[in-house]
This record gives C-alpha cells, structure tokens and sequence, in this order.
C-alpha cells in the first residue's frame, strides 16, 4: 500500500508564514498559505495511491478536498512530528509540506517508485527538504534530525545512508519562507491558486522588489 502524507499547518494569521510578514500582513500571509496548502491537497489528491494522510496542526477547513484521512499531529519538535507521522503509515510512503505549491503528481509520482532505492529525498535551495520518501516507514530516522537549519538536508540523507538505505534525489525545489520565495514560485506556477493569490495581493503595489514593497497591499 503506498501512502501520501501531507504535514501542514490551518493557514490562521499569525501562526503560518510568519517570515512573510512583512511585507505581507499576517491575514495576507495566512491567504496566501492557505493557497500553497489548497494546490499541494489538490495535486496529492490527483496523484495514484492507495492513502492519502494528512497530519494536521489545527482544524480542517474549506480548502481540504475529499479522500483524505486527517490525523491530528502529535505534540514535540518538528522531527518528532514528522517521525509521529511516519509511524501512522506502512508501506512505501511520500512525505511532504505544504510549502511548495509548484509540485506536480509527476513529482509526487517519481518519488513513490521504490523500484531501484529504498528512499527518496527531495532537497530544497534552502538546504532543507520538501519531501521525504521510505520504502518502509521507520520514525526513527528523523528523530534528532536539526530542522530549519541549512544542513537539516544533508543530516537527514546522512541518516538514511547510514542506515544502509540507497537514496535517490527527487529534483531541487523552493519552498516559500520569505516574500521573494513567494515571487519566484508563483512564476513556476503560474495557474496555481498561489500565483493567482500572489498576483492579487500584489496588484495594488507601487513598487515590488526583493520582497518589499511601497504602496497598498
């Protein structure tokens, strides 16, 4: 059974894209998660597999389409969320964020083939990464894992290997932290929810650039 688990925050201003704010207000902020967060479902849901999980801190709402499983996430450091979360599943499982709303089931697919590997990881720029694949499930390779930091990546594939699995790399991608993340995503992709939200929230700028902006958003 292969499993497609999602990892997510409810998009409630003030508690998700802080990093966004400014130039973002925190309600502007939480739109524009809720964006990223509405096409990743979309394109979990699009994608083949047997389950699809989502790990959720907060409460369901509008965005979540139908057939997912929705488990509340376990209290703890993001590894020991994360590491919860793998525990619920079985079988070959993809985790990812709601950060990157440009995925595509091709991606999503990609990293569900455990044909020639034992895992799959999906680096970010940031020296993070986006998503995480284990043919077998096991909590114990992302507990201790530094998150948030420019090595989490590299510490989380040194794990793996370590652990005698052979890793194959899902393609580089940005997540969207910052206002000039949130740029740059939107142009990859362009008739996402995320880029129309993106377009609209800055529509009324007089002067957008490397994330700041005069004028009225």
């Amino acid at each position: 059974m292969s499993t497609l688990l999602v990892i997510a925050k409810e998009p409630v201003p003030g508690r998700v894209k802080t990093r966004l704010t400014p130039p973002f207000t925190p309600h502007q902020a939480a739109r524009l998660a809720e964006a990223a967060l509405a096409d990743t479902l979309a394109t979990v849901r699009d994608t083949p597999a047997d389950r699809r999980v989502l790990a959720l801190d907060g409460a369901p709402g509008d965005w979540l389409p139908h057939g997912f499983e929705v488990v509340a996430q376990s209290p703890g450091d993001l590894d020991e969320r994360l590491a919860a979360a793998f525990a619920r599943c079985t079988g070959p499982t993809l985790l990812i964020g709601m950060d990157t709303p440009q995925v595509t089931p091709e991606l999503l697919g990609s990293g569900l083939d455990f044909g020639a590997c034992d895992a799959w990881l999906g680096p970010a720029e940031d020296g993070g990464f986006w998503a995480l694949g284990l043919a077998v499930p096991d909590p114990a390779l992302l507990r201790g894992v530094p998150m948030s930091v420019p090595e989490t990546g590299a510490v989380q594939r040194g794990r793996l290997t370590a652990a005698g699995l052979r890793v194959r790399d899902l393609p580089r991608l940005r997540d969207v932290d910052t206002a000039a993340d949130a740029r740059t995503v939107a142009a990859q992709a362009p008739r996402s929810r995320f880029a129309a939200c993106h377009e609209e929230l800055t529509a009324t700028a007089t002067n957008v650039r490397d994330g700041a902006w005069t004028g009225t958003a």
